[in-house]
């Protein structure tokens, strides 16, 4: 069976979300870094995100690429997601050099946890092509040590950093649950049988905030971490601990 018959039956609609979603998530995470390292204080870190940039780009382009062997329109496949990703950057907009670091590493590492275990359900191809375009293009070298120093500069700025952490994942986990439940095809890979038993959607939420943890740690925020397992999302209570400027506004 050819790579494109494999995602032709019931879950065809639901790759090609999956795929749509990611190219572009791919894409503003290259217009993202761009921006970084435009402002990047140093020639080392402008060079670093600079890098990060153009992988991001080069994951960009294998997806448009893999959407077109599936025969899909990739601006089609994309179109559905536009509004959402883009709310989503403008509510978790950083205040500072710090608070993007924090999206970069923690923001975009649950996000793309919640991808790979879509991908994990999906035919090899399809699977082996959202791990390379998931895996790690130099943010954890980057942004843990940097953390970490500012950390140690000034200890208050722990606190605060891992409030907006807390913030990030709920709304990262609230955008994963709407965007699950508003496509159906993309719900069905996620639930065997009826894609409305969010049940077993929010088990698997459950489950990503292992890796979330284990990020905090390596930040050198765990203990400053407000977050439990049964963390509430970002549209209760808890998603007003660190308000961005333009909530403020």
């Amino acid at each position: 069976m050819s790579d494109t018959e494999a995602a032709s039956g019931n879950d065809s609609d639901g790759v090609v979300d999956l795929l749509g979603v990611l190219a572009y998530a791919t894409l503003s995470a290259f217009f993202r870094l761009s921006d970084d390292a435009a402002a990047a204080q140093s020639l080392p870190d402008k060079i670093d995100l600079a890098g990060m940039a153009v992988a991001e780009y080069g994951h960009f382009t294998r997806l448009l690429a893999r959407l077109e062997e599936l025969k899909a329109d990739p601006d089609a496949a994309m179109e559905p997601f536009v509004q959402a990703l883009d709310a989503f950057h403008a509510r978790t907009a950083p205040a500072d050099w710090l608070e993007g670091l924090v999206k970069a590493y923690v923001g975009d590492g649950i996000a793309a946890d919640f991808y790979r275990t879509i991908a994990n359900l999906l035919d090899p191809a399809t699977q082996a092509l959202v791990t390379e375009v998931l895996a790690d293009t130099g943010h954890s070298d980057f942004v843990v040590p940097r953390v970490r120093k500012a950390i140690e500069a000034d200890p208050q700025v722990a606190g605060r950093l891992a409030l907006w952490a807390r913030r990030l994942v709920g709304e990262a986990l609230s955008q994963a649950q709407r965007v699950a439940a508003e496509r159906e095809s993309l719900a069905g890979l996620l639930v065997v049988g009826d894609p409305t038993q969010l049940g077993q959607i929010g088990r698997m939420f459950a489950k990503l905030t292992d890796e979330h943890s284990r990020r905090m740690v390596s930040l050198g925020l765990a203990s400053q971490s407000a977050w439990t397992a049964d963390a509430q999302p970002a549209d209760s209570a808890g998603s007003q601990d660190a308000p961005t400027p333009a909530d403020q506004a």
